[in-house]
């Protein structure tokens, strides 16, 4: 399947040509019967003679539903353009040409409708003159009558040629589809049609209803009025929903696989001049349409052809996206015809004026906050070099750092190297961060000499990292820096490596010296001080492997504990307190907490009798030093 829009003025036949092409009435309304005018969006299908099937969405003409036209446009990557033979070019002829144009449709097809009334062909001449100045350029044009029949062969061949002519979307695209209508069935509850352009769509599928953010389930679908398991882009959809009442939805809003879209309301885009007429200022206040949905915004320039759209209802985009910005405020009657202004086919003629309308490309749907002078200039200078559907470089570049799941949600063209676990990293910001991140080890080192490294989660938060496993990334390529036990270090005075600090080391040969004599005999708090062994220079010691610690102030040397099994092995066994203290030349202060450290390490055992016994009488050397004795 394929989707098309009309577009065309106002009472130029669309909806007749496509009852005449379809056998069904686009015109859901009452009003609109009476009235002969489409005031909402229709819709019709064809089956062509290659089997496919081309659907229309019929929007309306007259000027005062340019936002429902709009809405059917938006979604559609063809046009049906009509122009009535005996009346030509009009004014929503020219606007509805200029949103083709903003929105940077490519393909469609002219049908002169009235032929039966009029010679078609100096309308057909002045709307392919104008056609050809947009975005839609050479395209064919087929002389119809849906009175008499006249030209319909014609117009179905043209249409099959156009619809085989536009591009197979991708099955396994990211899901968006625009809701355009929204109502309630008996029985099955909340139902919604709109355009799959892409992807596909599966009962069972969850969704996200945007930009509500409500999670919903796909009950029942149906495609052209016959229902289906599963749907492929291009095709018109209805689905029951399950888990939003029917007030909850509306046309405008989206609904979109979840984690494939960003949805948001600030974005940077480049702004497209439209061919009727480029000069129409926009004031600070505009309407944005994408899809089905409009909503007010405020846009900033940046620099010539380049600003930032702040939208009143966030919208899920992607880069590349293309968006209308309209000004309403430059909007009159078409009808009321300036003096010397005569509707005809006969040559050009001075249009009423018309909603300034511009195109915009997103280039970035997250982007970054102008805070410092000269951003805006900067940011300008920088996105006008982009291609009109970034890549995964440019937008690292911009950013810096970008998760991987957000950059499927931008949709970016490309592929990159994570720097980390769901990480992805422009290199020059990376190198800048790796400079910074020895940058701080250093200051921390400097500050806080006795402290054992620095923590990740502090290195994190001063380089403005948002995971703390880019800090570990970072110093992983860098051979000065290591990271074990939640800290970065430098290299070789990482906990347990004999790298001191030189305070600390200082104290630490002192303490040595003290116990060369009596190694069991442990300074008491007087001394550590005097030795410059305070609570945290003993912690930081003893993390190093440097000292072997047992109390709040009970520090011996760091192989004590080797040194005092090997003299308890000579004891008869089992021995007492007593007899150990007098073994080691010590005292109860040191003795006790030495003791429980060696049954904690399994080297001796408590029994009943508080006795203790060694559990091997012949370790060796080697086999204390297997065991866990720090």
């Amino acid at each position: 399947m394929q989707v098309i829009a009309t577009a065309g003025h106002v009472d130029h036949g669309k909806s007749a040509l496509l009852r005449a092409l379809t056998g069904m009435e686009p015109d859901r309304w009452a009003e609109e019967r009476r009235r002969g005018m489409t005031i909402d969006l229709g819709y019709a299908w064809l089956a062509l003679p290659s089997g496919e099937t081309l659907a229309f969405v019929d929007v309306p003409g007259h000027a005062r539903f340019v936002s429902n036209m709009l809405a059917g446009v938006g979604p559609v990557p063809a046009v049906l353009f009509v122009v009535a033979a005996d009346a030509g070019w009009m004014p929503q002829s020219a606007e509805h040409l200029a949103a083709i144009d903003a929105l940077g449709i490519t393909r469609g097809l002219l049908a002169v409708t009235r032929s039966d009334l009029a010679d078609p062909g100096p309308a057909t001449r002045q709307a392919l003159a104008r056609i050809r100045e947009s975005s839609l350029g050479e395209v064919p044009a087929v002389a119809v009558s849906a009175v008499s029949g006249a030209g319909l062969d014609r117009l179905v061949a043209a249409l099959a040629e156009l619809a085989g002519s536009l591009p197979v979307p991708d099955p396994d695209g990211p899901v968006r589809i625009w809701i355009d209508r929204a109502f309630t069935m008996t029985g099955s509850g909340t139902v919604v049609t709109g355009t799959l352009p892409a992807g596909a769509v599966s009962r069972g599928d969850e969704l996200v209803l945007t930009p509500a953010q409500i999670p919903v389930r796909v009950r029942g679908l149906q495609s052209l009025g016959a229902p289906a398991q599963r749907l492929s882009g291009v095709a018109r959809v209805a689905l029951n929903l399950r888990g939003a009442e029917r007030t909850e939805v509306g046309r405008g809003m989206a609904l979109v696989q979840p984690g494939r879209w960003t949805l948001t309301s600030v974005l940077d885009v480049r702004l497209v001049t439209v061919q009727s007429d480029g000069r129409v200022p926009l004031p600070r206040t505009v309407t944005v349409h994408v899809g089905s949905a409009r909503t007010p915004a405020t846009i900033r320039p940046l620099d010539a052809g380049i600003a930032r759209l702040t939208l009143r209802e966030p919208a899920p985009l992607h880069v590349g996206d293309r968006l209308l910005v309209r000004d309403p405020g430059a909007a009159r009657d078409p009808d009321q015809a300036r003096p010397g202004e005569h509707p005809g086919p006969d040559g050009p003629r001075d249009e009423p004026g018309w909603p300034g309308l511009v195109g915009a490309i997103v280039l970035d749907v997250t982007p970054p906050r102008l805070s410092r002078r000269g951003a805006a200039a900067s940011a300008a200078a920088e996105l006008r070099t982009w291609a009109d559907h970034p890549t995964v470089a440019q937008l690292t570049r911009r950013h810096g750092l970008i998760g991987v799941a957000a950059l499927r949600a931008m949709g970016a063209d490309g592929a990159a190297d994570p720097v980390a676990d769901g990480w992805i990293a422009d290199p020059e910001h990376w190198a800048e961060l790796r400079s910074r991140l020895r940058a701080l080890v250093a200051e921390h080192r400097a500050a806080e000499p006795l402290a054992p490294g620095l923590p990740l989660d502090v290195a994190r938060k001063a380089l403005g990292l948002p995971d703390r496993k880019l800090v570990g990334a970072l110093a992983k390529g860098l051979p000065e820096l290591d990271v074990a036990g939640g800290l970065v270090t430098p290299a070789g005075a990482d906990p347990g490596s004999a790298g001191l600090p030189a305070p600390v080391a200082r104290a630490v040969r002192a303490l040595a010296a003290d116990l060369a004599a009596s190694p069991f005999r442990a300074p008491d708090s007087d001394r550590l001080a005097q030795l410059g062994l305070d609570r945290r220079a003993i912690a930081v010691a003893a993390r190093h492997g440097a000292v072997l610690r047992l109390g709040e102030s009970v520090v011996l040397g760091p192989d004590a504990d080797r040194r005092a099994a090997q003299v308890l092995a000579g004891l008869p066994q089992p021995f007492t307190t007593a007899e150990a203290r007098i073994a080691l030349d010590s005292t109860r202060r040191t003795v006790i907490p030495l003791l429980e450290h060696l049954d904690r390490q399994r080297v001796t055992r408590r029994l009943p009798d508080d006795r203790r016994e060694l559990r091997n009488r012949d370790l060796s050397d080697r086999d204390l030093s297997d065991r866990d004795l720090s």
